[in-house]
């Protein structure tokens, strides 16, 4: 009977030890980082991503080996704010003569973002690219990312972050998740003209039949 005991001692051993290995690997695998949910409008062809707020963590670890660029328009980034150490090169222009059929302003493609990142920027830098809330930012690492810059993240939630969906909310519509400014995270009003590299080209003003003003006034 000595056998069989032993051998039902062994087996429950070894029973033992295959559950306490599954369980460490599901303790390592809970505690890994969840990959951010990225949907397909805003993946990237390098497919490097950050939340906001892993941006800032990330600049805040090596602020002088990581960049943060900004690819708003010049007006997004004055008067909706931005990260201090963001650097501005807009991506796409803002326009000014109504488009009826869209029911907006227009933007159009800024021909100068890509030499202005080239002079900014060296191809082995780090860049945390970021816009309103994941868009642009994802096209933009895709330009950089074909003229050889392959540390390029898009910040997936921008600066204003995703638009609220719950009807009940006061904030229905909003950008009011996540995104820099949502998610506690510094910014400022104030502008530095050396990390702002504007484009020369000027976006024209719309047409007008009104008369000019009377320059004695």
């Amino acid at each position: 009977m000595k056998r069989p005991i032993a051998s039902l001692l062994m087996i429950l051993a070894i029973g033992l030890l295959g559950w306490s290995g599954l369980g460490c690997q599901a303790s390592a695998s809970a505690s890994a980082e969840p990959e951010p949910k990225v949907s397909k409008g805003k993946q990237t062809v390098l497919g490097l991503y950050v939340t906001a707020a892993e941006a800032y963590e990330k600049w805040k670890a090596d602020p002088d080996g990581v960049k943060i660029l900004d690819v708003r328009t010049p007006e997004e980034f004055m008067f909706v704010g931005h990260p201090a150490m963001a650097w501005n090169i807009p991506f796409m222009l803002q326009t000014y003569e109504w488009d009826a059929a869209k029911g907006k302003l227009p933007m159009v493609p800024n021909p100068e973002f890509l030499d202005r990142v080239r002079g900014t920027f060296k191809p082995t830098d780090t860049i945390l690219i970021m816009c309103r809330s994941g868009g642009r930012s994802a096209h933009a690492v895709d330009v950089v990312a074909e003229a050889g810059f392959k540390k390029a993240y898009s910040v997936i939630d921008g600066m204003e972050g995703d638009v609220v969906d719950d009807p009940e909310s006061v904030f229905q519509g909003k950008r009011m998740m996540n995104g820099w400014k949502n998610s506690g995270l510094p910014w400022t009003y104030s502008l530095d003209a050396e990390r702002m590299a504007l484009p020369k080209t000027s976006v024209a003003p719309p047409k007008t039949d009104a008369p000019p003003a009377d320059k004695g006034k």
